[in-house]
């Protein structure tokens, strides 16, 4: 599964976005860019399995370390704590839901060929 997962992925749908940005307490100006960053994703794995995923945009790169299928705590570009957790479906698409509150944000990725 290793080699399914690692390389660059691209986002192909961004759903509830602004309304978790709300969540988080992020003015609009910074919403509206929030909004139309379409980040490429570029995935490896580290010595301990775990998951190095490193997000970058024009705006910002930021750099992250998990488990797939688990919830975990994020700090967010801007500093601010929220839970996330990324699954993968079908070895083709990567989900990453978002959560603050009752709010959830769901971005799905698709990996470069």
């Amino acid at each position: 599964m290793v080699d399914k997962f690692v390389g660059t992925w691209k986002m192909i749908s961004s759903e509830n976005f602004d309304d978790y940005m709300k969540a988080l307490g992020v003015g609009f100006a910074t919403r509206q860019v929030g909004n139309r960053t379409k980040p490429s994703l570029i995935i490896n794995m580290d010595d301990q399995g775990m998951i190095c995923l490193k997000s970058q945009s024009t705006f910002k790169t930021v750099e992250i370390k998990f488990n797939l299928n688990e919830s975990f705590e994020e700090t967010t570009a801007d500093d601010r704590k929220t839970m996330t957790v990324f699954t993968l479906e079908n070895c083709k698409l990567l989900i990453a839901k978002c959560m603050m509150g009752d709010v959830i944000a769901v971005r799905t990725y698709m990996k470069e060929v």
